[in-house]
């Protein structure tokens, strides 16, 4: 199946690493060349697109393959209108599953029927294929996993950035140790946000009590 051009999709969720421009190091597109050991091909994480309130099933399928899949999905209580409490498995980022494989593996996981696409890089320059397909870096991919596997509040998604605001560290709770920037929202609560280049930014409540701010000569890591 071929790969086409994927809008930039931007998606909050309540934690937001630095703010890095599209041409720097935050994120790559696809090395032609191999890994630090000679003759070993990198594997990294892209992105598959496939048909909406299937990525679990779908997830499942690449397990099974031998692929390594993942989910963005967060672990919450629904409340029914009998009064019982359930425990679900939410998707987050709907239609997408997050695949950590080599150039090669990806190309022929893109030619199964449930896969559509992989996400491409409308930053990158364009070579005799079209886009560059994106990779998510992996320390980005350990954020994103550590929110959705610790938040007490649930991760949130949406189709807009905001401006970036103090550098903060959290230093109480099942966060502790995440960097990231503090937004103030317009009901006056406090925020904390990381960012997943290509796809957007993750947010979630915080307390002010939890966190403390990272000095200048601190830096945040991609």
């Amino acid at each position: 199946m071929s790969e086409i051009s994927c809008q930039e999709m931007l998606i909050k969720i309540g934690f937001k690493v630095m703010n890095i421009q599209a041409n720097n190091d935050s994120f790559s597109t696809v090395p032609d060349g191999v890994d630090d050991a000679v003759g070993v091909e990198k594997a990294n994480w892209y992105v598959a697109i496939v048909n909406n309130r299937s990525e679990k099933v779908t997830a499942e399928k690449l397990s099974n393959e031998g692929y390594e899949a993942y989910v963005a999905s967060q672990e919450e209580y629904r409340l029914w209108r009998n009064g019982k409490k359930k425990k679900i498995d939410r998707v987050v980022i709907p239609s997408m599953v997050f695949l950590h494989c080599t150039e090669n593996e990806r190309r022929s996981v893109v030619t199964l029927p449930y896969i559509y696409r992989f996400l491409t890089n409308k930053a990158g320059n364009p070579n005799k294929f079209g886009r560059p397909v994106a990779i998510i870096p992996d320390r980005q991919m350990y954020q994103l996993k550590f929110m959705l596997g610790n938040s007490n509040s649930p991760v949130e998604f949406v189709d807009r950035m905001y401006t970036k605001g103090d550098k903060v560290r959290v230093i109480r709770g099942g966060l502790c140790g995440l960097e990231g920037e503090v937004i103030t929202s317009q009901d006056g609560k406090s925020e904390l946000w990381i960012r997943l280049d290509i796809l957007g930014c993750a947010k979630v409540s915080i307390d002010p009590i939890d966190i403390e701010p990272i000095n200048n000569n601190s830096t945040l890591h991609d």
